[in-house]
């Protein structure tokens, strides 16, 4: 769907400036690293803002329905009490997810500054379409299958790189160009601390749900093996 499609296009893009573009990187270029930008990662920029916001009030149109249930039945429970709960929870962190990262990915387009470290942080993006992909697999009744089971380790893999570990990344590149980041507007500034440390949170919040999810998983695999071989 449109998610799994902004998810590809701007995590390659953003690979793209953060890893291989001269952009940000090339001392000789003109301007400190945090006031750069191009027509491309302003225009990549904006296509990611247009689509937090269309995420956004579809979910709030559509809840519970639409906007990423397939985040909730990941973990959710049979007991109808704590599905609608879990359902409440996912709709606030959806919430302040999308409103956050709107309010930087159109500050940063808008005025230019930071795009480098908007674009790390879009980076996480890439474990979006794994997510789908889990979903479909639950709804065809596969969650025994192998594919299942690979699916879980490469959600866990991927969240753990690009949403935990480059986020300290992204914070240890500010700490080495803070001459340049003090330099910004204070609103830029605030929000070069502010949005990836709320975000670093919600995402340290549902790693441990999935490392939670993979270990049932596994737990539930070994005890069906262990049954097979019992049996024979």
């Amino acid at each position: 769907g449109i998610s799994t499609t902004h998810a590809i296009f701007v995590s390659a893009l953003s690979l793209y400036f953060v890893f291989w573009s001269d952009l940000f990187s090339d001392p000789h270029l003109t301007g400190l690293m945090v006031f750069r930008s191009s027509q491309l990662s302003t225009f990549g920029l904006g296509v990611s803002l247009g689509y937090f916001f269309s995420d956004l009030a579809m979910t709030l149109w559509q809840y519970p329905a639409l906007g990423g249930i397939e985040y909730v039945r990941i973990f959710s429970t049979r007991n109808a009490l704590w599905h609608t709960l879990y359902l409440f929870v996912y709709l606030v962190t959806v919430v302040i997810h999308h409103l956050l990262s709107g309010t930087a990915v159109a500050y940063s387009m808008f005025t230019g500054e930071a795009q480098l470290y908007t674009y790390m942080v879009l980076i996480s993006e890439v474990t979006t379409p794994e997510i789908h992909l889990r979903w479909y697999l639950d709804t065809a009744g596969m969650k025994r299958s192998t594919a299942y089971l690979i699916n879980g380790v490469v959600i866990f893999i991927g969240w753990l790189i690009a949403r935990v570990l480059l986020f300290g990344y992204m914070f240890y590149h500010v700490y080495l160009h803070y001459d340049q980041v003090i330099k910004m507007h204070a609103f830029g500034f605030v929000l070069v601390f502010g949005v990836p440390s709320a975000l670093g949170i919600l995402n340290l919040m549902w790693f441990g749900k999935i490392i939670k999810g993979l270990a049932k998983t596994l737990a539930k695999r070994r005890s069906r093996t262990k049954e097979l071989d019992s049996e024979n």
